[in-house]
């Protein structure tokens, strides 16, 4: 991997990460929301979702990496677990893309370093 290329998968590893730990946490605080409250913060987390879906699809498209194409797979299905309020479905599938991305940004990191850059 070029340097180039290693910086921004780094990037977007690290800032897609950042963000699906971010939702991951929303989304395991959502089963005890008051029913009352639930089908509000559904529609909130579900925003807040859709926004990393596309950062993500963006580091996609600008890298072509094929561990933000995991990551958006593992996202869309946790989408699709909490669309039908199934929250302790959907955080197994985050933890799956925070691992995809997670992957990205290490590879990366291993790049640069191999290119002598840290």
């Amino acid at each position: 991997m070029d340097p180039k290329t290693a910086v921004l998968n780094y990037q977007y590893g690290e800032r897609a990460k950042s963000e699906l730990l971010l939702a991951s946490k929303l989304i395991a605080g959502m089963p005890s929301f008051p029913n009352g409250e639930k089908m509000g913060g559904k529609r909130m987390l579900l925003m807040v979702l859709d926004g990393v879906r596309s950062e993500i699809a963006f580091a996609h498209g600008s890298t072509g990496h094929d561990g933000f194409r995991k990551a958006l797979e593992a996202l869309d299905s946790a989408i699709s677990a909490v669309e039908g309020l199934n929250f302790e479905e959907a955080v197994p599938k985050m933890a799956e893309a925070i691992s995809a991305s997670t992957t990205v940004a290490q590879e990366s990191w291993e790049a640069l370093t191999g290119h002598g850059l840290l």
